[in-house]
């Protein structure tokens, strides 16, 4: 497999044998190279001494040498610069398209490495590697989740960029519709984002300072103000609401809203619905003139948790939808709803928008926060805790959710540092 043939020669993993060319020359590895995951060679610029002289180039990699006409490389000019190729079974020799012969050398990957890789593939438990965590130095434990944070940080960075170019950059909307986003908390996102994306933003904003409006907005781009029976048609606020938006749908030209949405209730506490959900954002939006500059300027969690500490409107303070009413209580964001937005919304667009004005305050404070604010309680992160590693801190979930989507569910056991430890059979039994 030629993964774990690029695993072996990355890391230098090799037999206990000296490496020799296949016309025994004596093969020293200063350097491996960096590896290629694009079109080319599988590792650039590596180091090598060949025969007592010393070559830096590139180093193609292959189960089988014949693969390499199979893949077409001795017609192609960027394999003319590769220095050595490399197969676990030699059944040929190779040419480069300029008709230079290639030097060539067989290498396995070693018993224990397979035999490791193929645990790791096999095996049910989550997470896979859980006999080698306990025996891990801390530092490369600590460097490999911060790694991760990083790369976390980076994706989510670029999901930012790709809505920036939607909304015609800009900020504000892409801020509120990613917020919208996180207000759906997993299963109402999509619809929530869906829901944000039909907004019009220009118009909503002249009447910005009319919480009736602005909820009536809110409501019948959701669909929600089409809901038309005995119980909605005695709600005096429902059928104001319909009328404001009948009034505001004609003022801005608006296509209507869908009869119905995708919004998810199965499941869901009464607080977590929709409707409270959709009137918290539009208190929000009201009260929040500059919303993503306010964050943007925030430099503590505490002045941020301020700024999303919304409230609602007083309707639904006795009301979880339209059709039913409640006990009366304030219906604030909770505190680990609060805390998902700033590690979902607000440190990502800290990270994006400092890297966009090259302001190093603003990614410092997205390195920071995260350290501040308690780790997520999920099935993943209690997977983690259950096998000795430390989850202390939204630095650290936010790494491992990372590690599980990108790494452990995909099987890219080869990439994780922590694989890395496993294969080589470090304290594993």
């Amino acid at each position: 497999m030629e993964q774990l043939l690029y695993y072996v020669w990355k890391h230098k993993l090799f037999p206990l044998q000296p490496l020799q060319t296949t016309l025994g020359e004596p093969v020293e590895v200063i350097d491996p190279g960096l590896r290629n995951i694009h079109a080319g060679p599988d590792f650039f610029n590596a180091k090598l001494k060949i025969g007592g002289t010393l070559w830096v180039g590139n180093v193609e990699i292959h189960t089988r040498a014949s693969d390499w006409f199979r893949h077409g490389h001795q017609r192609d000019d960027a394999y003319n610069n590769v220095i050595l190729h490399i197969a676990e079974t030699i059944d040929c020799e190779v040419m480069r398209a300029n008709g230079g012969a290639v030097p060539q050398m067989q290498l396995s990957c070693p018993d224990a490495i397979r035999r490791n890789y193929d645990e790791l593939r096999r095996t049910e438990a989550y997470p896979p590697c859980y006999a080698i965590l306990p025996t891990l130095p801390p530092l490369t434990v600590h460097s490999w989740l911060s790694a991760l944070q990083t790369e976390r940080l980076e994706q989510k960075t670029q999901l930012i960029t790709e809505r920036l170019a939607r909304y015609q950059y800009n900020w504000e909307d892409v801020f509120f519709v990613t917020l919208a986003r996180n207000f759906g908390f997993g299963l109402n996102g999509d619809a929530f984002e869906g829901w944000a994306g039909r907004l019009p933003f220009r118009a909503i904003d002249k009447h910005r300072d009319n919480l009736l409006q602005v909820e009536a907005f809110f409501f019948g781009q959701a669909g929600l103000l089409e809901e038309q029976d005995a119980a909605t048609a005695a709600d005096d606020y429902y059928c104001a609401l319909q009328r404001e938006f009948r009034y505001l749908q004609r003022k801005f030209d608006l296509t209507a809203a869908a009869a119905t949405a995708p919004w998810q209730f199965l499941r869901l506490r009464p607080g977590n619905f929709p409707h409270v959900r959709l009137a918290q954002l539009a208190h929000l939006y009201h009260t929040e003139q500059s919303l993503f500059s306010r964050v943007m300027e925030a430099d503590t969690l505490d002045a941020v948790k301020k700024i999303f500490a919304t409230s609602t409107s007083p309707y639904w303070e006795t009301h979880f939808n339209f059709r039913k009413s409640s006990v009366q209580r304030p219906k604030r964001t909770g505190s680990k709803a609060l805390e998902l937005i700033i590690i979902n919304t607000v440190i990502p667009f800290l990270y994006a928008y400092g890297l966009h004005k090259a302001d190093n305050a603003l990614c410092e404070r997205a390195a920071r926060f995260p350290e501040q604010l308690h780790a997520e309680d999920n099935h993943i992160t209690r997977a983690w805790s259950a096998v000795g590693l430390s989850v202390s801190t939204a630095a650290d979930s936010q790494a491992l959710l990372q590690l599980r989507k990108n790494y452990c569910d995909r099987k890219e056991c080869l990439r994780c540092r922590f694989g890395f430890e496993y294969l080589k059979g470090k304290s594993v039994r």
